[in-house]
């Protein structure tokens, strides 16, 4: 997946970016380093946090696939399922695990652009037992799509919209997809949400404002987040065959992390969007942040998260 987040905020969308297919200069700073440990620590969070999310619409593309997957399994071939745009392994993992208790075998490639994601990936695998059912591979899909036929399914959330033409795209993968194959595409409308309108601290809305500063800036660096899947899918000839929406609304969320996770947002936030907000919300920002101070993030019973996940299962 790469769940959450951008750069620029490159990766983050909602604490979840997934498929950074965007390279990095050919000499990483230290800072560029940092940025992207923080953003993979920022996927896990979100992998946890929204765990019974991520496992309620993996459970629905499954219930999709499996039964052709099943009738496969009779030829004695593997199958081979895809997560695009990986992450550090949310949905690659969740995927080989839920095909090895369904009794199927099947080969999860997890493909994303970055190598450390990917490295925690394979360890990620290996601690679960996995490590001979999931494998990863560092590719840019703009560059075309790598050998991988037969593909049973592909699994891409928050990835697609980071393709610079997703329907050539989305087209090569159909060519490589077995026939009656499956692509599962899961996307938020815009980031989740995390804060109450009043914080206590500065001006009402923050969090709003915030998201309008950051929708601006992702309308020029991300013109497909946010695109009708179902009709960029049936441009690229995959015939739409489900959509659902998976709604997230946890108000004082229950999990141990949520406060890390929200805090780990804001700090991409912070970083996507340094000098674009103005001096007041720029306090506000760094009151959040403070680890010390009254405000800071780590309350998780002072949040609220909410949003929409859009789930689009398409057919070859």
């Amino acid at each position: 997946m790469t769940h959450p987040h951008h750069e620029q905020p490159r990766h983050e969308h909602s604490g979840h970016e997934h498929a950074r297919h965007e390279h990095a200069p050919a000499g990483h700073s230290h800072d560029d380093l940092t940025s992207e440990s923080q953003g993979a620590d920022l996927l896990d969070l979100d992998g946890e946090v929204l765990g019974a999310y991520w496992g309620r619409a993996l459970d629905r593309v499954l219930a999709a696939v499996t039964p052709a997957l099943a009738t496969a399994q009779q030829s004695g071939a593997r199958a081979r399922v895809v997560d695009l745009g990986a992450g550090t392994g949310t949905g690659a993992l969740g995927l080989a695990s839920r095909l090895a208790d369904a009794g199927i075998d099947a080969e999860v490639v997890a493909v994303d652009v970055s190598e450390p994601s990917l490295a925690r990936v394979a360890a990620k695998a290996q601690a679960a037992g996995l490590g001979d059912r999931v494998r990863t591979l560092v590719a840019d899909l703009d560059q075309g799509w790598p050998d991988l036929a037969p593909v049973a399914l592909t699994w891409a959330s928050m990835s697609l919209h980071h393709l610079a033409d997703p329907v050539r795209s989305l087209a090569e993968l159909r060519r490589i997809t077995s026939p009656g194959g499956l692509l599962a595409v899961s996307e938020f409308v815009e980031p989740v949400r995390f804060l109450p309108e009043d914080l206590g601290i500065g001006r009402p809305g923050f969090e709003g404002r915030a998201l309008e500063v950051l929708g601006s800036v992702h309308a020029e660096a991300l013109p497909h987040l946010g695109a009708s899947w179902a009709a960029l899918l049936a441009e690229a000839g995959w015939t739409v065959v489900d959509e659902h929406d998976v709604v997230i609304d946890e108000r004082s969320p229950e999990h141990p992390l949520a406060g890390a996770y929200a805090r780990a947002w804001f700090a991409r936030l912070a970083h996507g969007l340094d000098g674009r907000l103005d001096a007041g919300d720029e306090r506000t920002l760094a009151g959040l942040l403070d680890d010390s101070g009254p405000h800071r993030l780590l309350r998780s019973a002072d949040l609220h998260l909410h949003g929409t996940r859009t789930l689009t299962i398409a057919r070859a």
